[in-house]
């Protein structure tokens, strides 16, 4: 994953939801055009954080069985509310619906409380091997990078108290 638009997940339960957060922080690069004198973060990158962590929400939820989860549809995706720097962005992803290789997610994006942008996403999931056979070598290579960024995400377990 070449860049990451989450900073850190908040509540993962495989199988039903994800909520994850972005910090959205002055010197993000992407701020300088966009825009100048009304810094905000580009709708596609709210969409992008959301596909994020749904996608961390499916490949947890299958054990991280299929090496590739791709968007493959957004849809009715409304956007309501600016993100500018110092705010949080709070992503949620809810499962609806499953089938052999697709998900279908509730999303959602909020601001302060308020919603910023809202929809469903469709997500496909697969091997390389079953597309690509040439690259049956990369799917363990691949299962293994998310494992390791989703584990960077996650919040470090809380030790028991000692009786």
């Amino acid at each position: 994953m070449r860049f990451c638009l989450l900073d850190r997940i908040t509540e993962l339960e495989p199988g039903v939801k994800i909520t994850a957060v972005k910090r959205l922080r002055p010197d993000e690069d992407f701020l300088e055009d966009h825009f100048p004198r009304f810094p905000v973060m580009p709708g596609v990158l709210m969409l992008e954080a959301m596909y994020q962590a749904s996608a961390w929400l499916v490949r947890q939820s299958e054990g991280f069985a299929h090496s590739v989860v791709i968007l493959k549809e957004a849809r009715n995706i409304k956007y309501a509310d600016f993100i500018t720097p110092g705010q949080e962005l709070v992503v949620t992803a809810e499962i609806l619906k499953q089938d052999a290789s697709t998900t279908t997610l509730k999303v959602q994006a909020t601001v302060e409380d308020r919603i910023a942008v809202n929809g469903r996403m469709v997500l496909e999931r697969f091997n390389l091997a079953d597309r690509l056979p040439k690259r049956a070598g990369n799917d363990p290579y691949l299962r293994n990078e998310m494992r390791q960024v989703l584990s960077r995400l996650l919040p470090a377990p809380q030790a028991s108290p000692e009786k």
